[in-house]
């Protein structure tokens, strides 16, 4: 009888136990999914992955030396949004080789880098309502006869892309008697094409408009040939940063500041129209 009471009492401690271990390891689970959140609220910072080279987006001023862009006048917004006009927005460059490298290794809470929505990625990270209707479009020589995605379809034709983006997928498909080259950045894309390497260069509408407006010499042709938007990315699992930041964009969305931004840095730009790319 003795027995039997002493083994209920150590089933009943080992059933407590397991128990307390159970709820533990869920309450860690839980804890993962609010992790990157609860580090920006006591930190009062969230650290953004931007473009340190994209006109239009996220440049640094060659007068100032200071960042300015679409993307982080838009990370300081969502930044005060989240975290209250203390927050603070730290930014730290990426490129389409290390945004999510990056992300995945701790050293963002946050990627704002003209960021294509896919479906790849997305098994990867996880992604924000969608902030910019991008495109891929094509920019040439003003000189050129290249007119639409059609005039790129023969043997011969060379089109450049930045190594990472999706570009190359939409000439493959659109375009696939044309030979493509890729090249590490935007710079080096602008630089084959103006020295006759390429017969256009194949990326983000918003990207090209921006890089077009520093160069007379080159312009956009052929409209957009695949819709794409960009989204921010987080972490994979971080639900309530991805929530935090999806409020946040609806809210500047809804008071006009998103709209204010978008026409600031696109409203003025020759054949380009910032409605198109607005949410």
């Amino acid at each position: 009888m003795k027995h039997t009471k002493l083994f209920r009492k150590v089933a009943a401690l080992l059933f407590l136990l397991l128990t307390t271990v159970s709820l533990s390891a869920c309450a860690v689970e839980s804890d993962n999914s609010v992790r990157v959140y609860n580090h920006v609220k006591s930190s009062k910072t969230i650290t953004w992955g931007v473009k340190f080279d994209m006109a239009l987006f996220g440049i640094k001023s060659v007068k100032t030396n200071k960042l300015e862009g679409f993307e982080i006048d838009l990370a300081r917004l969502l930044t005060k949004e989240i975290l209250g006009k203390d927050g603070k927005a730290k930014f730290i460059e990426v490129t389409a080789q290390t945004k999510i490298p990056q992300l995945k290794n701790n050293n963002l809470d946050a990627v704002l880098a003209t960021m294509t929505i896919t479906n790849e990625r997305k098994k990867s990270v996880d992604f924000s309502t969608p902030y910019f209707k991008a495109g891929t479009s094509l920019m040439t020589k003003t000189s050129s006869p290249i007119k639409s995605i059609k005039d790129l379809n023969h043997k011969g034709r060379v089109v450049i892309v930045a190594k990472g983006t999706t570009a190359a997928d939409d000439i493959a498909r659109l375009a696939p008697k044309a030979t493509i080259r890729q090249h590490n950045d935007y710079g080096a894309c602008t630089n084959a094409l103006l020295a006759g390497q390429g017969d256009a260069v194949a990326t983000d509408n918003g990207i090209l408009a921006g890089i077009a407006k520093q160069h007379k010499s080159l312009h956009l042709v052929g409209g957009t040939v695949a819709v794409e938007p960009y989204g921010i990315a987080v972490e994979k699992g971080q639900t309530k940063m991805l929530e935090a930041i999806n409020k946040a964009l609806k809210e500047a969305k809804a008071d006009g500041s998103y709209h204010k931004l978008v026409k600031k840095w696109f409203g003025n730009i020759p054949g380009f129209s910032a409605k198109e790319v607005e949410y």
